[in-house]
C-alpha cells in the first residue's frame, strides 16, 4: 500500500513539474488519476477466492457423495462412485485455478512487487502480463474438458457414439489453438 502511495506522489510531482501544455504531459495527468482504480481489481479477486471456496464447498459435497454410496451400496456402484470422485477432482483443480487467478491479479497489477520482494513471490503467483492468465484460463478449460469428457465416459454403458466424440474433439482443437498462440510468455513452446 506503502508503494502504491509513493508510485501516485512521484506521478503527482512528475505532473506538477512538467505543467500540462503538451499530450504527453497531459497522458501524465491523466495517469495520476487513473492509477488509483487498479485497486478495483480487488473486486475481481474477491470474487475469484469467494468462486475457489465454492468450489472447494463442491468437491466435498460431490466426495461425501461419493463415499454414501460405498457405504449404502458398498462397491456395486462403481460408475457413480467414479463420477463423483473424478466430479469433485474437476471442482477442486478449478478451485485451485481460481486462487491462483485472485493472487496473480492481486500481486501481479494491483500490488507489483520489485527486485528482491518478486523474487520470495513463488512463481506460480508471478504473472508478466494478462497474456499469461489468458493462456492459463485456456489450459484450464482444456483440463475442465478433458476430465468432463471421462466422467461421461463412466458413466456410458455400451458403446460410444459418435455425437459422444464432440467434446474430445474440441479439446483437440482447443489444445491446437493453444499451442498456435504459444505459452503465454511472450515467446513461443519450441524456445
Amino acid at each position: 500500500m506503502q508503494k502504491a502511495a509513493n508510485t501516485y506522489r512521484s506521478v503527482a510531482l512528475q505532473v506538477a513539474a512538467l505543467g500540462l501544455t503538451s499530450c504527453k504531459h497531459k497522458g501524465l495527468y491523466m495517469a495520476q488519476y487513473l492509477l488509483p482504480l487498479r485497486f478495483l481489481m480487488l473486486v475481481a479477486c474477491l470474487g475469484a477466492l469467494v468462486g475457489a471456496l465454492l468450489m472447494f464447498g463442491l468437491a466435498a459435497a460431490k466426495l461425501g457423495h461419493g463415499a454414501s454410496m460405498i457405504w449404502t451400496a458398498g462397491f456395486q456402484q462403481t460408475a457413480e462412485i467414479t463420477t463423483a470422485v473424478m466430479g469433485a477432482t474437476d471442482a477442486l483443480l478449478f478451485g485451485v485455478v481460481l486462487m491462483i487467478f485472485a493472487f496473480a491479479l492481486a500481486f501481479g497489477f494491483v500490488f507489483p512487487a520489485d527486485g528482491a520482494a518478486r523474487q520470495r513471490i513463488p512463481s506460480w503467483m508471478r504473472v508478466s502480463g494478462v497474456g499469461e492468465l489468458k493462456h492459463t484460463l485456456v489450459e484450464v478449460i482444456i483440463v475442465y474438458l478433458v476430465v468432463d469428457f471421462a466422467t461421461d465416459l463412466a458413466l456410458i454403458e455400451g458403446r460410444v457414439e459418435i455425437d459422444q466424440l464432440i467434446k474430445p474433439t474440441a479439446v483437440l482443437l482447443i489444445a491446437a489453438g493453444l499451442r498456435l498462440m504459444g505459452n503465454g510468455r511472450g515467446r513461443a513452446l519450441d524456445e
